[in-house]
């Protein structure tokens, strides 16, 4: 298990032992290295000052895609690296990484044209290795409109047609989590580094506070990865001997519309008036359309969608769906990332470049940075690499990783997973379910549904206030899921504050209680709680 009752042991754990790798940061990137080398055999502690994947990590397009956009930069081997990735990755969590068809309309006064377009994404099928059956297609106009009818008809001259992979972030990143603790590796939320101590100038343990209770306790490695992302810096910042490499911050904000307000069916990546791209992409009942990309030097802890962020949006929605009058009241919810990107004076910042980088400080402090939510299996690989040349570590086994099912995907595959869903959905219905409330959670937990289930019939037996499914989650996300507060559950584990919202208002304070309960909250904690829930809720909802 994987649970808020295994905390105390956890840092006992972390306070008592010597590992091989202490990596801080608990998005993506620190999961995957975490994974990468707790599957090679070494030692492995992970601690993230906020919840798993509170940063970056929850707060993306939500998409593993194969680059496109970066064939205009041409940074063709990028595309051809994130390309081959993207089919591993949806391998690896076929329940939380699913293909998406998107729409790339072609219009006469637009940046791309047929030939041109037809061009890049028969590269982009080579460079990524794509499937045969999901290989480029060239739409005429006519066909492009029977897609997509709200589309702009002005100039429209037909349309790419490509796949992509839809998945859910923070889901995706919990997963690797989960994996890397089957490997013994010791993952901890909401614990801060603080401090580091050194010997010989080099650095040998970092001191570490509970946010949650204000204890400390300090973890001895040999090798200490930052991977902090937006975070970076403060990091080096406590290492007395950093270089002088410097991070950018560029942030990017989604807004999430009703399809009763926006009936898209078909995803969509389209050229805004000023010549950059955004997707529009259905999902779960709603429509939701991003990304924006300014340079951003506020808080990265909460960033958030500003009016002047959802208005351009908005008019990026007019430009290519001029039969839709969608205003800011249409809008549901939103949400804001921090993209942590290497200084390059002079650019903009759609121009800085997406690569990662990664350096050793003199203290032996190994920083990462950059990167892509696409690439972070062989970012992972690449660094942990480099760990175990340096140190030597001769009980490192090779790398693992390109065939490792996650969490919830064991024995699952692109080939079988929509008849295991199928069929588990069936036997959800044994445990007070309907075929499709099953099926939904088949599809969002994988090979993990049978737990999931289990709670399911546990609320129908205690009469539990809230729906059933709702519950299920609920106790999973505690028990297995390592959830400390509501947002954990409502922001990261199911993504409901941005993709049901109603929900969220409708049973927050159940869903409080329950966790007071089995937490033991105070009344100042429960009152905490649930000042922190409205204050993301008014933040989902532009309420600030």
């Amino acid at each position: 298990m994987f649970s808020y009752k295994e905390r105390k042991t956890i840092k006992h754990t972390l306070n008592h032992y010597q590992f091989d790798v202490l990596v801080i940061g608990g998005g993506i990137t620190g999961a995957g290295i975490a994974l990468d080398a707790a599957s090679r055999g070494l030692s492995v502690a992970l601690i993230e000052m906020q919840d798993f994947a509170a940063g970056t990590s929850s707060r993306s397009t939500k998409l593993i895609h194969g680059g496109l956009r970066y064939l205009k930069q041409f940074e063709i081997g990028l595309v051809a690296e994130v390309g081959r990735e993207r089919e591993i990755v949806y391998e690896n969590a076929v329940h939380v990484t699913k293909p998406e068809w998107m729409l790339l309309p072609l219009y006469k006064e637009g940046t791309l044209g047929k030939l041109t377009t037809r061009a890049a994404l028969t590269l982009y099928d080579q460079l990524a290795q794509v499937r045969k059956d999901e290989r480029r297609k060239m739409l005429s106009r006519k066909k492009t409109l029977q897609k997509v009818p709200i589309l702009k008809e002005d100039g429209l001259i037909g349309a790419g047609y490509y796949v992509e992979y839809k998945t859910d972030d923070a889901r995706l990143t919990i997963e690797v989590i989960k994996k890397a603790v089957e490997y013994q590796a010791v993952c901890l939320n909401y614990a801060r580094a603080v401090s580091f101590e050194y010997k010989k100038k080099k650095i040998v343990a970092a001191n570490v506070r509970d946010e949650l209770t204000g204890d400390m306790f300090t973890i001895h490695a040999h090798q200490i990865v930052n991977a902090t992302g937006p975070w970076v810096d403060d990091i080096r910042k406590m290492d007395k001997l950093h270089n002088k490499k410097r991070i950018r911050h560029t942030k990017g904000i989604h807004i999430v519309m009703d399809q009763a307000t926006f009936p898209l069916q078909q995803a969509v990546y389209f050229d805004t008036e000023d010549g950059r791209m955004v997707f529009a992409i259905p999902r779960d009942g709603k429509t939701y359309v991003g990304t924006t990309d300014t340079f951003y030097d506020d808080d990265p802890v909460h960033p958030i969608a500003t009016e002047e962020d959802i208005q351009y949006l908005l008019n990026a929605i007019h430009y290519i769906f001029p039969k839709l009058s969608i205003t800011k009241e249409d809008v549901e919810s939103s949400w804001a990332g921090i993209r942590p990107l290497i200084f390059e004076d002079g650019k903009n910042p759609s121009e800085i470049s997406r690569k990662d980088e990664l350096w050793y400080a003199s203290s032996g402090l190994l920083t990462v940075a950059g990167g892509k939510l696409t690439g972070y299996r062989q970012m992972a690989e690449t660094i942990v690499n480099q760990i175990v040349k340096k140190h030597k570590f001769k009980h490192a086994q090779k790398c693992g990783t390109k065939e490792l099912a996650l969490s919830g995907a064991r024995g699952l595959n692109s080939h079988n997973f929509n008849d295991y869903v199928a069929n588990k959905a069936k036997v959800g219905e044994q445990f007070g379910l309907t075929f499709h409330e099953a099926k939904r959670l088949v599809e969002r937990y994988g090979t993990n549904v049978e737990k999931v289930f289990l709670f399911a019939q546990k609320g129908i037996e205690t009469g539990t206030t809230l729906p059933i499914p709702l519950y299920a989650e609920l106790l999973y996300a505690i028990y297995y899921e390592m959830v400390m507060t509501p947002c954990d559950f409502l922001i990261r584990r199911t993504g409901y504050l941005y993709f049901n919202i109603e929900l969220v208002e409708n049973y927050k304070n159940a869903i409080i209680d329950v966790m007071s309960e089995l937490f033991g909250y105070s009344d100042s904690e429960k009152i905490f709680y649930q000042m922190q829930l409205e204050q993301f809720i008014d933040e989902a909802k532009n309420k600030h």
